[in-house]
């Protein structure tokens, strides 16, 4: 669950009881608000190539942007030409326009300027996806497929095929908004084109999403690079002995802390909301002291970190054939891959 989160997402107690008509209405107005767009009273909006949307259900971070990352590499992989799009969280973009080289996450965002650097793709930011998802294909006409960095419930801009990114622990009561923590039913994940589970998942919740294709993702790292010098590189055992501070500004900041943990560091943990503006003093610890973040607050921090920061970047590993019901239908709306 993310740091900001409720407690009592977790279970279904009083408060959320006391929610839950809330939450029945929050149901009821978002399934009207999907029937219109399906009806044609609300207009969608389409791109000049096909899109894939890769989303989530429930509040909190899920792994989205890695799951992006590694789409994009898979796509290049198999001819294709991808673009990507995203809200731009954090940033000051008003209107829709294309990442450049000197941007800055205050500028455009922290996910989207990490995701033009990692992936080499042009990215787009806006409010507006469908605006966005044409200044895109316009400023860089050899795209042929666009990737949409969240945006499942932005029903506003067609999609060709949607991957739900499902991590079990965030997904508390079950609820809908404000009784819980999802954004739409479990039910919607069964409709996509695949479903990527972050962690383990109970029987319960693979029967409940049937016969959607399914498979597993992990968020796997080795080595640490020193903030503004990726070259400089190394693992766990450079920190032995001391103390390293974790600072973590992403949905879910306690994976992070565990994930180092797990490799033998003693962690001394420093939570911050999702996409928060970091400060000199956010890391003013001691002279010399160890930093390790990751790379999404890195992109925000590299200005002003200590010498002694670190970046943890991680990877989404996923089996190679998870692509394969993306690709058909890809083949399906006329992109073969090159």
């Amino acid at each position: 669950m993310a740091a900001t989160a409720p407690q009592f997402w977790q279970r279904r107690g009083w408060r959320a009881i006391a929610l839950r008509p809330l939450s029945l209405l929050f149901a009821l107005l978002s399934a009207v608000r999907r029937l219109a767009y399906r009806c044609g009273l609300l207009a969608r909006r389409s791109a000049p190539v096909p899109v894939v949307v890769v989303g989530n259900i429930a509040v909190g971070g899920s792994g989205k942007t890695p799951v992006v990352i590694w789409l994009a590499a898979q796509l290049q992989a198999q001819g294709f030409r991808p673009g990507i799009i995203s809200r731009g969280h954090g940033g000051q973009v008003a209107q829709a326009r294309c990442v450049v080289a000197d941007d800055t996450a205050d500028a455009v965002g922290d996910e989207p300027l990490l995701m033009a650097r990692r992936t080499g793709c042009p990215v787009a930011v806006g409010r507006d996806r469908p605006a966005a998802a044409q200044v895109l294909c316009q400023q860089h006409h050899e795209v042929d497929v666009i990737i949409s960095d969240d945006g499942l419930q932005h029903y506003a801009l067609a999609r060709t095929a949607e991957i739900v990114v499902i991590d079990e622990r965030v997904l508390g009561n079950r609820w809908l908004l404000p009784a819980g923590p999802l954004r739409e039913g479990i039910a919607r994940a069964a409709q996509a084109d695949l479903v990527l589970a972050h962690g383990p998942v109970s029987a319960g919740l693979t029967a409940q999403l049937g016969r959607v294709a399914q498979a597993p993702m992990t968020l796997v790292g080795a080595q640490f690079e020193r903030i503004g010098q990726p070259g400089e590189r190394v693992d766990a055992s450079h920190f032995a002995g001391r103390a390293v501070h974790a600072v973590a500004g992403i949905g879910r900041p306690q994976r992070f802390f565990d994930q180092l943990a797990a490799m033998g560091l003693t962690v001394i943990p420093h939570a911050f909301p999702d996409h928060h503006v970091f400060v000199p003093a956010d890391l003013a610890f001691g002279p010399g002291e160890a930093i390790l973040m990751t790379e999404k607050d890195a992109v925000k921090c590299a200005a002003f970190a200590p010498d002694e920061t670190w970046v943890f970047p991680v990877r989404a590993s996923i089996p190679d054939a998870a692509l394969q019901p993306l690709l058909e239908t890809l083949s399906r709306h006329g992109r073969q891959a090159a």
